[in-house]
């Protein structure tokens, strides 16, 4: 990808989740993952993308949200079947509230995706057959348990076709 056309890619905005969920979600992802494919760190995505156009106003709007907002609670609900791949389920209506901010600020900018009510959840599988799905979630079945948890901050990414470039991180810190 040329430098130009990086400028022109879509940016993605996730919710980090606090680092033992984290390295816990990333273990799975590192072993049920097609190796080939698994170029990113197992993440919650709120925005598939955004137009580049708006990164510097991304970058003040998720750095604000995080100044103003405590941590948002979560819920790792759910094993979820993807079809070809395994997700977790996450509830967090805080979340979906950071991320209403967010969708109204850039309103009239987001793709048909971004404008539908998010399902929130980490993939730690996904591009194999239903079969395989199938069998990883049975067995994660079996030793599953939903936990409560607060999701740690917001990352902004741009997307390079496959892996992505880190743009910015900011931590939840607000005031409960």
């Amino acid at each position: 990808m040329t430098e130009q056309s990086a400028a022109r890619a879509p940016l993605i905005v996730t919710a980090t989740l606090p680092a033992t969920l984290q390295g816990w979600a990333e273990g799975l992802r590192r072993a049920h993952f097609p190796p080939e494919r698994n170029h990113l760190a197992a993440h919650v995505t709120l925005f598939h993308a955004l137009p580049a156009m708006v990164e510097q106003e991304a970058r003040e709007l998720l750095s604000r949200l995080c100044a103003e907002t405590p941590p948002p609670p979560a819920r790792l609900e759910k094993i979820m079947n993807l079809g070809g791949g395994t997700a977790f389920a996450i509830a967090s209506p805080a979340m979906i509230d950071v991320r209403h901010a967010v969708a109204d600020r850039f309103h009239g900018l987001l793709t048909g995706q971004d404008s539908h009510a998010p399902r929130l959840h980490v993939t730690v599988q996904n591009k194999v057959t239903a079969a395989e799905a199938r069998t990883l979630q049975a067995a994660l079945a079996a030793q599953f348990h939903p936990r409560d948890f607060a999701f740690a901050g917001l990352e902004l990414h741009r997307y390079l076709g496959g892996p992505w470039e880190k743009l910015g991180a900011w931590t939840f810190r607000g005031r409960r």
